[in-house]
């Protein structure tokens, strides 16, 4: 009878106690309340303690979240339209904040909140940036300047931005053909001025290599000159030494390689005085005999 009298109380006890616990997982936060009213955040791990009836307990996750945004529509500074898709990794870093900032912790709302931020973000950095810029030249620029606006916009929903990433950007069709003619017009536009440069490079090697021609055939005519007059001097010393050791056998040869020279073909014809001194050597060897 006594046991079955203890019973109801152990019950009692242990659904007191039970009531009066709870615990925080790893991957949670928890906020306790005293008739509606927050009381304690808990960030870490553990058992705690609350008083029963009084204090409810509520659990937000302690997790990196992700929001995927369809695709919309952001224009740039030409006042095209692109169709971005986006993702944004998320936490919550001030449960307090979080609670009374998202109508009680709804997370809908903070995903609401937090993409309006984003979207403002991404509008306000397009809105500067050319087509171009956007998808390509200052990506990496972009992706950073949006980050860390939305970083510092969050944190009055107590919540850090860990991330925002554009998967894909598109065209419309209408932005589609301009875009592709105006990147037509620029890799023409490249090649125009390559091959200006090229064209002009060449010209400069052209000139150049005209005028180290123009320097070398006039060092070589320099020195073909110089070799003639030194060979000319030279032949005529040999000459004059020649003459002076014996001038009238140097007059003799010279009359005849004259002979040579002028009656070398039978039909050769000659109008001469027959006393010129042409035929010297010829009457002297007339009068020998």
């Amino acid at each position: 009878m006594k046991f079955k009298a203890l019973f109801p109380l152990a019950v009692l006890a242990v659904l007191l106690v039970n009531s009066s616990l709870f615990v925080v997982d790893e991957r949670e936060h928890a906020v306790r309340f005293r008739f509606g009213e927050i009381v304690q955040t808990y960030a870490d791990a553990g058992l705690y303690f609350k008083l029963p009836i009084v204090n409810n307990v509520e659990f937000y996750p302690d997790r990196i979240l992700t929001i995927n945004n369809p695709q919309e529509a952001f224009l740039t500074a030409e006042k095209k339209n692109l169709l971005v898709d986006f993702f944004v990794k998320w936490r919550i870093v001030d449960i307090g904040r979080y609670y009374t900032s998202n109508d009680g912790g709804n997370e809908l709302r903070a995903q609401q909140r937090l993409l309006e931020i984003i979207k403002d973000d991404i509008r306000a950095e397009f809105a500067k940036r050319t087509v171009p810029e956007v998808v390509s030249a200052e990506r990496r620029e972009l992706m950073f300047d949006m980050l860390n606006n939305a970083r510092n916009a969050a944190t009055t929903l107590g919540i850090d931005v860990v991330d925002v990433r554009v998967k894909r950007i598109e065209f419309r069709d209408e932005v589609s053909e301009s875009v592709f003619q105006r990147m037509r017009q620029e890799r023409a536009r490249v090649a125009s001025e390559l091959r200006a440069e090229g064209a002009e490079t060449a010209e400069q090697i052209r000139a150049d290599a005209d005028r180290q021609r123009t320097v070398i055939l006039a060092e070589a005519y320099r020195d073909a000159e110089i070799l003639r007059g030194e060979g000319d001097a030279k032949a005529a010393e040999t000459y004059a030494g020649a003459y002076n050791k014996d001038r009238e056998f140097y007059s003799f040869y010279r009359s005849i390689n004259a002979y040579r020279n002028s009656f070398g073909n039978g039909g050769d014809l000659l109008v001469l005085d027959s006393e010129s001194d042409f035929f010297r050597y010829l009457n002297e060897s007339e009068s020998r005999e």
